[in-house]
């Protein structure tokens, strides 16, 4: 309002003076330039007058954003992610911002379809709590899992237990509480069924996983506020150096912007596709899962698309991986012992039973891990595996003289199911990306030899139709 008072008093005086210039001029001067005078003045008018209507539009424009950013903020601190989203728009809303600056927020959290980017925030991975997350739904065999986390845990303040439950299962949720104040027992508040077309409702199990993820997910990160997570499932054994591995590596992962998981499982973890050396780690283009690490600032990227269903194939996905990759060992920390679940039976019978869990404690805290950063693996990687002399599954499959290395090669994705079947390791493709491949490589052992599963030099990258 006082800008436009401003603008007409200026036009008022404006014209007083082109008055009192056309009183006081001589005549003759005033008759010569009359009409260059009145429309030159008309011009001038019509572009303040514009000028005006644009700086107003303008500000109108911005008072309407600063009002719905506003109410947006309130709206979200009421929900239980103020805490959050306070930190997104401090440069925007100073005045909010600071209005809200004492508030702590302690509802479940919400989750908003459509968040602001994320800021990255700090972590001391050498001071951070460590909590351990576990899933658990209807099974009484978690007290498996839950003791042996509890054996084998060096500290209750440091690594602190959490079982989030979904089904509402009170068997399961009786052998939990059990556990009394040694644990932390979380129940997922949604029970219900979600509404799914008929093609897609033998996968209902798979949709309530995904949805529990993203529940409990925000739990440890939103509402309790912890920087990493331990991610397990209830039906997995843990190797007596479970919490150590993961100690050590997670300042490696927070150092190497290229990681963006910390694995306790090989894929082709089973016992005649490994070397009996529990100090062998890996880098790996394929998300492993089954006890991993997660760190907040991945979370806060990842949950505001977090799939409805499949979300494990979901993090493979050249969208949500961006050229990340996993450490993983050559022996597993982790071993399935559930037969029964969504997706398991024949699978486990033909394979996830046959995994080696590690019973040789390694001191990974006292030990320098820095080769697993990128700058100083992929040279001596790439160098390791290509300097080794090809042979064919044929030679491979009636021996070859020596103990040395060798690699097999493939050129397509027939060419490489057809070789991983042969020698024994998964063959399955999820975007290109062969699980535990690095770079395109397989390592494993075979009939007590390390073999690798490469394509040709220069590697040009994944293929994402290969599936």
């Amino acid at each position: 309002m006082r800008r436009r008072h401003l603008v007409y008093v200026v036009i008022v005086c404006l014209v007083g003076w082109h008055l009192l210039a056309y009183m006081t001029m001589p005549r003759k001067v005033a008759e010569k330039s009359a009409t260059m005078d009145k429309e030159t003045l008309l011009r001038r008018l019509k572009a303040l007058q514009q000028e005006v209507r644009q700086q107003a539009n303008f500000h109108e424009k911005l008072l309407k954003q600063l009002v719905e950013e506003r109410k947006a903020v309130e709206s979200d601190l009421v929900q239980g992610r103020g805490d959050y989203l306070k930190d997104q728009v401090t440069s925007k809303l100073p005045s909010v911002t600071a209005r809200y600056t004492a508030t702590k927020v302690t509802q479940p959290v919400k989750h908003v379809e459509t968040n602001p980017p994320v800021q990255q925030i700090s972590i001391d991975p050498y001071n951070a709590v460590i909590p351990v997350l576990v899933f658990a739904c209807n099974r009484i065999t978690v007290k498996q899992n839950l003791d042996q986390l509890l054996k084998y845990r060096p500290s209750a303040e440091k690594y602190p237990i959490i079982v989030s439950q979904d089904c509402g299962h009170k068997p399961t949720s009786d052998a939990i509480d059990s556990y009394g104040a040694q644990i932390t027992h979380l129940k997922h508040p949604d029970l219900t069924d979600i509404s799914l077309p008929w093609t897609q409702r033998k996968f209902q199990g798979y949709y309530k996983i995904s949805r529990h993820y993203r529940w409990a997910l925000n739990q440890i990160f939103r509402v309790l506020n912890y920087s990493v997570v331990i991610i397990v499932e209830d039906d997995l054994d843990i190797s007596p150096d479970f919490f150590e591995y993961f100690t050590a590596l997670f300042p490696i992962l927070e150092r190497d912007p290229t990681l963006w998981c910390v694995s306790a499982w090989n894929d082709n973890g089973k016992v005649n596709n490994i070397e009996d050396n529990p100090l062998l780690l890996y880098r790996t283009d394929f998300f492993p899962g089954l006890g991993w690490m997660l760190d907040k600032n991945t979370w806060l990227e990842l949950e505001p698309k977090w799939p409805a269903t499949f979300w494990d194939d979901w993090m493979r996905h050249p969208n949500q991986r961006k050229n990340r990759t996993c450490i993983h060992p050559e022996v597993s920390r982790t071993r399935t012992f559930g037969r029964i679940g969504v997706s398991r039976g024949q699978f486990y019978d033909k394979h996830l039973k046959f995994i080696k869990l590690n019973d040789k404690p390694v001191p990974w805290t006292t030990m320098d891990l820095t080769y697993l950063l990128k700058e100083n693996y992929d040279v001596k990687f790439v160098r390791d595996v290509y300097e080794c002399p090809i042979v064919s599954v044929a030679q491979l499959q009636a021996g070859v003289s020596g103990s040395h290395p060798v690699r097999v090669q493939y050129t397509s994705k027939t060419d490489f199911k057809s070789i991983a079947k042969a020698l024994g390791i998964m063959d399955d493709l999820k975007s290109g990306v062969p699980r535990g491949g690095y770079r395109g490589v397989v390592s494993f052992m075979f009939a007590g030899r390390r073999v690798h599963l490469t394509p040709p030099m220069p590697w040009t990258g994944y293929d994402p139709t290969w599936n």
